[in-house]
């Protein structure tokens, strides 16, 4: 059976390195037989705000329920972004707080303080692309981004394992060093088909 593959763009960019890497990955997994849906951020129609928190409920658009869809249908989550201020874009934020909803990602459990995990079952891998230097983040930077990802929202929501990668520093990298990122994004799509 074909692995069901979910690519969500976090780069606002279309015309971003990370498309340019979603794209490489998408092409790796399509020679290993993989289903694949992309959601494009920067392509959506969506009030990024949770306007009310969860105290009003806002209804979805159509943009994200059909990413809903997606992700509910696939085995395997790729996230593509860069790091931004240590972390996702807002877009991406924004993305996560208006899907990743009670009753769709997770659901509350009366009387305790751990939800029910509702996407358990799926894995994920982060392609994360950053201007610092990988020293940096780790050290300094403590990979706050990655942490929030891995654990404060897809752990949470029961998405294991998950898998990081970077890329980076991209804005000193040479053309061809971005090549060989690329030819790395696509075997990483081949294996895991």
């Amino acid at each position: 059976m074909a692995k069901k593959i979910a690519i969500i763009i976090g780069h606002p960019d279309q015309e971003s390195y990370c498309c340019a890497l979603a794209e490489a990955y998408k092409k790796g997994a399509h020679s290993s037989g993989a289903e694949i849906r992309c959601i494009e951020l920067g392509r959506l129609n969506f009030n990024p705000n949770l306007m009310y928190g969860y105290s009003k409920r806002m209804e979805l658009e159509e943009d994200l329920l059909a990413a809903q869809k997606a992700i509910s249908w696939a085995d395997h989550l790729v996230f593509v972004y860069p790091t931004w201020w240590g972390t996702m874009p807002a877009l991406m934020k924004g993305f996560i707080d208006r899907t990743f909803l009670p009753d769709f990602a997770y659901q509350n459990v009366p009387g305790s303080p751990l939800p029910k995990k509702l996407l358990k079952g799926k894995t994920a891998h982060l392609l994360v692309t950053m201007d610092s230097p990988h020293w940096y983040y780790k050290w300094v930077a403590k990979q706050a981004g990655h942490h929030i990802m891995k654990r404060s929202i897809l752990g949470f929501c029961g998405v294991a394992p998950v898998r990081i990668t970077e890329f980076g520093p991209i804005k000193t990298s040479t053309a061809e060093r971005r090549q060989q990122w690329l030819d790395q994004t696509l075997q990483l799509g081949s294996k895991l088909a």
